[in-house]
């Protein structure tokens, strides 16, 4: 029962490498199920989205994130009569290029990165999948269809101007279209991947005491479910009461998101999944009124949250990690595993070759991975209690600024 404007498994464009179609799955269900089955989602587990993975067994870690935004958007996508397991493919494989320690480990990257192309971790993503995931007997990468790259390339927009350098080699010989919109249901990916870490690291903030209940209870949007909880509830208890004004939190910003989106669809009425791409615009939004609520809660998390004192401390000593293994493994390419010296062996001395392979293995790395490697190879013991940046709010503001 998918919209007319939904992505039709009959109607993708297909892998890059033809495959026979599975006689019970989908081509958007194999998708799914290859990102699930790929080593770059296992290390989602121990990759950084607020806290560092071994603080607590309760904060998010980029794997428990991705699960969240899956079942967002599979809600979303539901709602709206769109093709849930392409939603899916694309908001399980949003964060898969990540490096270690979040956006900290990504800006630290990047900036290492900068004489040969720099850094961007949508555009990992890309590189992986098609790529560095490297398991099956025909290719390389996980031969994903053209519609699942596309939004897991361009989910958040169009891709113009300096294109990183990772989603532009590979753009070169399959062309993703860059230039316009992704489909709804990548579209809705995006927007789910906002609704989730709005929701859960006000959830893991409050959890590290890093800010309390009454101070949530004042901001915009919290204030009115606090005061239906308070209302349906009286007396309820601490924590039963944060959760019940969480939750009804969540909901409101996915009704916002579904009813938003189903009018922006009826407005343009697309025939097809093609009118979406080329509208010129999102379909997939909130309300004007929501986003200006959220951005006083986003300013709110960045300054109490992404920007605390003992974060930013964090910052310096995770970002120094990163500093030292890049330089070390570009000057001693021998220190990398057997498998990624085969590639280097290919180079033949390009550095700027050499540069994407050290950076390829060192933003696969696990958070814990990278402290342990880090303390064998200059001798110093790993520091304990590391915390790294919030997530996502690099491109947070950059949307705020596009409105």
């Amino acid at each position: 029962m998918l919209a007319p404007y939904a992505s039709h498994p009959d109607q993708s464009r297909g892998r890059l490498y033809p495959e026979e179609e599975s006689t019970f799955r989908s081509c958007f269900q194999r998708d799914r199920d290859r990102i699930i089955h790929a080593s770059a989602f296992r290390r989602l587990k121990h990759k950084t989205q607020v806290f560092i993975e071994h603080e607590g067994d309760y904060f998010r870690t980029r794997l428990t994130h991705s699960i969240e935004v899956a079942q967002v958007a599979r809600t979303i996508a539901g709602a709206l009569k769109l093709n849930p397991e392409l939603t899916e493919a694309v908001a399980l494989a949003h964060d898969l290029g990540h490096p270690p320690f979040g956006h900290t480990g990504e800006d630290a990257l990047h900036d290492l990165m900068a004489p040969y192309g720099g850094f961007d971790h949508n555009a990992q993503a890309i590189r992986i999948v098609t790529n560095l995931e490297r398991t099956y007997a025909e290719w390389d990468g996980l031969n994903l269809t053209w519609d699942c790259l596309e939004g897991i390339a361009k989910h958040n927009g169009p891709v113009t101007g300096n294109i990183p350098i990772a989603l532009a080699d590979y753009n070169a010989h399959h062309d993703l279209e860059l230039h316009t919109h992704a489909s709804a249901e990548a579209q809705v990916a995006a927007l789910s991947d906002d609704i989730a870490y709005n929701n859960h690291d006000l959830h893991d903030g409050l959890r590290a005491e890093l800010f309390s209940t009454d101070e949530l209870a004042e901001l915009p949007i919290l204030r009115d479910c606090f005061a239906e909880v308070d209302r349906r509830y009286p007396g309820l208890n601490y924590y039963r009461r944060r959760h019940e004004a969480l939750r009804r939190f969540f909901g409101v910003l996915v009704e916002d998101v579904i009813n938003v989106t189903r009018a922006n669809i009826a407005k343009l009425d697309p025939a097809d999944v093609t009118d979406v791409r080329e509208a010129g615009q999102m379909m997939a939004r909130f309300s004007g009124g929501m986003w200006g609520d959220l951005k006083v809660i986003r300013e709110f998390l960045f300054h109490r949250m992404y920007r605390a004192p003992e974060v930013v401390e964090t910052r310096a000593k995770v970002t120094r990690i990163v500093q030292e293994l890049f330089p070390m493994f570009m000057d001693q390419p021998d220190l990398l595993p057997k498998q990624w010296r085969k590639d280097v062996e290919a180079i033949e001395g390009d550095r700027t070759a050499l540069a994407r392979i050290v950076c390829d293995y060192i933003s696969g790395m696990t958070d814990r991975f990278a402290i342990v490697e880090y303390a064998r190879l200059t001798g110093e013991e790993p520091e304990p209690g590391l915390r790294a940046s919030g997530p996502g709010h690099i491109r947070y503001e950059e949307r705020l600024k596009n409105g």
